[in-house]
């Protein structure tokens, strides 16, 4: 059988679908073709009050891309909240060979300068399709996600992807959309222009709630 290869996950990832696994033990990994699709419409993104005051309060600095490998294993790492994830060492091989192609990101949450948060995606043109978060400290994930939503936003993105709903995502605006509603957006943001690096990466946190406060 042939390999699975990073041009074939960009493949699906243009066609909107992705990958996951049973668990982080399992052999393997399947395709998901969700019928409703979670996105953030970056245009109406919502940051809570209390989270805004701790972002302005520079609680939170960030770097991108500088400890990917470190933000994939913190995904892939059982928490409190999870048992079980879905990132086995085939997806983790995947994405890191993406990343070093310079289409996986990774946004990391710091506190004096140590990783204590952070997610990580892949970028094809204004799509960013965000595909986990982790947390050390309390709103780490949550501040990681406001920076990527401010990049985005910054760049020049038309689309920020979450694959599937959840409370912790529902309280910054998160929408779900039928299949064909989605793909519609999708086949737009793939022939945009945009550039995940434009935001400087020291812009603090009062910039960044003003960015996503612009209507």
């Amino acid at each position: 059988m042939k390999p699975f290869t990073t041009d074939d996950l960009l493949a699906c990832y243009r066609r909107g679908v992705f990958p996951m696994a049973e668990s982080r033990e399992d052999d393997g990994f399947f395709i998901v073709d969700p019928e409703w699709r979670c996105i953030f419409p970056l245009d109406q993104f919502h940051v809570p009050r209390r989270l805004a005051r701790t972002l302005r309060g520079d609680q939170f600095s960030f770097t991108i891309n500088r400890a990917f490998a470190a933000v994939i294993d913190g995904c892939a790492a059982p928490g409190p909240d999870r048992e079980d994830t879905w990132i086995n060492p085939d997806i983790r091989a995947l994405y890191l060979d993406l990343h070093r192609k310079g289409v996986a990101h990774s946004v990391e949450a710091r506190i004096d300068g140590e990783l204590v948060g952070g997610l990580y995606g892949v970028a094809i043109g204004g799509a960013f399709f965000g595909e986990s978060m982790f947390s050390r400290a309390t709103d780490a994930s949550k501040a990681a996600l406001i920076h990527l939503a401010a990049r985005l936003r910054f760049g020049g993105f038309k689309l920020l992807d979450a694959q599937f709903i959840t409370p912790h995502l529902a309280q910054f605006g998160a929408q779900t959309l039928p299949r064909r509603i989605f793909q519609g957006l999708l086949s737009v943001a793939l022939e945009t222009k945009a550039d995940f690096r434009a935001l400087p990466e020291d812009t603090p946190g009062a910039t960044l709630v003003s960015i996503l406060a612009a209507r």
